[in-house]
């Protein structure tokens, strides 16, 4: 198992931060690459389209302002997340941007195919590709992904149902290329068990939306910190793909948690096309009202800056290695 060159002595700790629909947005990916983490944020966040454009010259440049500032303890890669299911008709258009601006790291998901992956290793990028069973890692990489991020159960959005042991060890019968966990990690004894799993980093989201940079409304950044593992609901009612969401939030739209009905997966709706203004015309809407969130967020209990978080994964860390040390 090895990292590509450019996630190698990069990190200050082995983790790429997931991106989040809505939440992540230029300011959080900039506090998580500076505190030594890949942020991430997806393209569609960026609206309209040409607002991407923005937001990477934005990240380029403070990024490479931290690195001259700080020669000793440079930024770590960002990434940007492409959607690659049919539904999302500005595709091409956000691939052709990333391309300009050569995005280290793109992270693929819903969909995998040759010429998108094609196209991001012409600059030298690297593609990463969400998965979340056996089969899809397969063919992910049979198109050209680079690495695997393996969506286990309790992750955070659209998940899946593997446990992660699971997950991770079918994955590393065949396959020895870089591959990230998700699912249930906001502390940092779970980065180290996700290493131990097989993995080579972890992928962390949930933690990072009870932060200050977040573009989240405050009620779910503190319903984040309010709640644990047992108020996480698993339901395909409202995009037609199956993820975890907040049952405070479902609640708080009129629905009753333990009985949503089952969407139709024909009718995905991942939030592609959808804007700000049409959202608000509305009734409650998938991310803007029904709020996801993995299992792992009993391990938050707060609401502080990106980089805290960053100094408390990377204290546990070190710390839960101690404690394997010690009983060796």
């Amino acid at each position: 198992m090895s990292l590509p060159l450019i996630l190698q002595d990069r990190l200050r700790l082995p983790v790429v931060a997931s991106p989040m629909f809505i939440v992540s947005g230029p300011d959080l990916v900039i506090a998580q690459s500076t505190s030594g983490i890949v942020g991430s944020f997806p393209s569609l966040n960026a609206r309209p389209q040409p607002v991407l454009r923005e937001w990477l010259t934005r990240i380029t440049e403070e990024l490479a302002k931290h690195d001259a500032n700080n020669p000793e303890t440079p930024s770590a890669p960002y990434a940007v997340n492409l959607i690659v299911h049919k539904s999302n008709d500005r595709l091409d258009e956000d691939l052709a941007t990333i391309v300009e601006f050569e995005v280290p790291i793109v992270i693929t998901s819903l969909g995998a195919r040759a010429d998108v992956n094609e196209a991001i290793h012409s600059y030298g990028g690297i593609v990463l590709h969400d998965v979340i069973n056996n089969k899809f890692a397969k063919k992910a990489v049979e198109k050209g992904a680079d690495g695997l991020i393996a969506v286990a159960a309790g992750a955070g959005g659209h998940a899946g149902t593997l446990s992660p042991f699971a997950l991770i060890q079918e994955i590393r019968e065949w396959f020895d290329g870089p591959v990230l966990l998700s699912g249930s990690i906001a502390h940092g004894r779970s980065v180290l068990a996700a290493q131990a799993a097989g993995a080579d980093l972890a992928y962390v989201g949930s933690a990072f939306i009870a932060t200050e940079e977040a573009n989240a409304d405050q009620g779910y950044k503190q319903m984040i910190v309010d709640s644990t593992a047992s108020d996480i609901v698993y339901s395909n009612l409202f995009t037609g793909v199956h993820g975890n969401y907040l049952r405070g939030s479902i609640e708080a739209a009129g629905l009753d948690p333990n009985n949503l009905a089952q969407s139709d997966p024909s009718a995905m709706n991942v939030g592609v096309g959808e804007d700000a203004d049409t959202a608000a015309k509305t009734e409650a809407k998938p991310w803007r009202d029904i709020w996801g969130a993995g299992q792992g967020i009993g391990a938050v209990d707060a609401v502080v800056p990106a980089a805290e978080i960053v100094e408390r994964l990377t204290r546990e860390y070190a710390a839960a290695k101690d404690q394997l040390l010690q009983q060796a």
